[in-house]
């Protein structure tokens, strides 16, 4: 672990098609709010909506940023994002391996 593992954090949101998810991650990417974004294919959630139970079949995302960089990473899933309410869900990264996270650090604004 190194002593910037904490000032990073993995931004979860899911995608009900491959089009959304790809301008999704291209959009933060290319914009370097993300070093990182996986497109988790085959993925099904179950949740409650409108007091019912439903499956849908989705697409999660695991996006690598800065926890800094939250507010513009959020916003940029809601610019794009067709669901009335996307997942959007942070987990912190308490540690990991020193040459990764200076590759995060390198390629995050």
């Amino acid at each position: 672990m190194t002593d910037n593992s904490n000032t990073f954090q993995l931004v979860l949101s899911t995608c009900a098609g491959k089009k959304q998810a790809r301008a999704i991650a291209s959009a933060l990417v290319e914009a370097r709010l993300a070093a990182c974004v996986n497109i988790i294919t085959k993925a099904e959630s179950v949740y409650l909506w409108e007091q019912k139970v439903v499956r849908d079949k989705e697409l999660l995302l695991i996006i690598k940023t800065r926890s800094s960089q939250f507010e513009q990473v959020k916003q940029v899933i809601e610019d794009i994002h067709s669901y009335e309410l996307p997942e959007i869900i942070t987990v912190p990264l308490s540690a990991g391996s020193a040459a990764y996270l200076n590759w995060l650090d390198e390629n995050i604004n």
